[in-house]
């Protein structure tokens, strides 16, 4: 069974750095699909933030997180993370990473609910 598993979140300043780290254990990186990180603050829609390709090295970026965040995976470690640097108060919101076993990075990213496996999200919190 896949499972996934966020870390990294916290408490940081406005300007700082966290690296959240998902754990997707069982997923075929090799395969067509995609893994990728999601952002909701409640009674907002959900956002796709950055994804990337299981096998090959595409990614996307969400036009506000363009420059200042970074995603990478680690297939021998089963890892997908996100470099998120410069980070402001209006970032702050419960991440989720998730993983599709078909989806491309295009259609991973942009598309916001239904993907095969989630995490149950992390809280990132940025003070002013």
């Amino acid at each position: 069974e896949v499972q996934l598993v966020e870390s990294g979140g916290g408490l940081v300043q406005a300007g700082g750095s966290l690296r959240l780290s998902c754990k997707v254990s069982g997923f075929p990186f090799y395969g067509e699909g995609s893994i990728g990180w999601f952002r909701q603050v409640p009674g907002k829609e959900r956002e796709g933030i950055s994804c990337i390709s299981g096998r090959m090295s595409s990614t996307y970026y969400t036009g506000s997180v363009k420059g200042r965040f970074t995603i990478s995976k680690d297939t021998a470690k089963e890892t997908v993370y996100l470099q998120m640097d410069n980070l402001k108060p209006e970032d702050s919101a419960v991440y989720y990473c998730a993983a599709d076993r078909l989806l491309i990075v295009k259609s991973m990213c942009r598309t916001l609910y239904g993907h095969d496996y989630w995490g149950k999200g992390i809280q990132v919190t940025v003070s002013s």
